[in-house]
């Protein structure tokens, strides 16, 4: 059995009831060490604490979200977080989510994982940076987690970005340089929230994303 205990604070942010998301995110881990004999997915050291360390760190998202977001885009889903389990988690509801990542078998591995659970969730195969904003449309929210350093990240999101998107990232302990740089060449408004599951890492909120050059 999973460690419910683990997400049981995000719960009242579920669609549905506890033991429904726990039994989908057991099918989820369940698939993901069945798939990381031929993939690598995640640290090898976390497969063991993927409740604490994958599933609440995505979940923590929840908490930050509107009412109004509705259209979820994930850059660079690797292994899916943080965007699969915030599918789990809202399964049944109006949000849609999708996840943009390059590599073959992490793609066939998250339609796998969208298609087993029915989830709302469209798997793009490319970076992000070959993608045409007019495919997606513009997204509510645009999420991720381990990608790249802030400025980098910063440029592959401006195309997607709306007058009223934000962006949710999960930052370490080198955010504060992060941001010092992406200050040199970025506009934003940005909200600081601690991470509940890495004492040095927060949660950045970032919206109003503009280059400077563009001001």
């Amino acid at each position: 059995m999973g460690d419910f205990s683990s997400i049981r604070n995000y719960a009242p942010h579920f669609a549905r009831g506890l033991d429904a998301v726990g039994a989908d995110l057991e099918r989820y881990a369940a698939l993901l060490r069945k798939w990381q004999a031929v993939q690598n997915l995640v640290s090898r050291e976390t497969l063991d604490l993927v409740w604490q360390r994958h599933f609440a760190d995505s979940l923590q998202v929840l908490p930050l979200l509107r009412g109004s977001d509705k259209f979820f885009l994930d850059l660079g889903s690797g292994g899916g977080f943080p965007a699969l389990p915030l599918a789990i988690a809202t399964k049944g509801s109006e949000r849609r989510f999708i996840l943009v990542e390059p590599t073959a078998r992490k793609v066939s591995f998250l339609r796998t994982v969208a298609r087993e659970l029915a989830l709302d969730v469209t798997v793009i195969g490319r970076r992000s940076d070959q993608i045409d904003s007019r495919e997606t449309g513009v997204p509510d929210v645009i999420t991720s987690r381990a990608l790249a350093a802030l400025p980098q990240l910063c440029s592959w999101m401006e195309p997607f970005f709306g007058t009223e998107t934000r962006a949710i990232l999960h930052k370490g302990r080198e955010h504060v340089e992060e941001l010092a740089e992406s200050d040199a060449l970025w506009s934003y408004d940005v909200v600081t929230t601690s991470s509940d599951t890495d004492p040095g890492g927060v949660i950045l909120t970032l919206s109003q994303l503009r280059r400077k050059s563009q001001l």
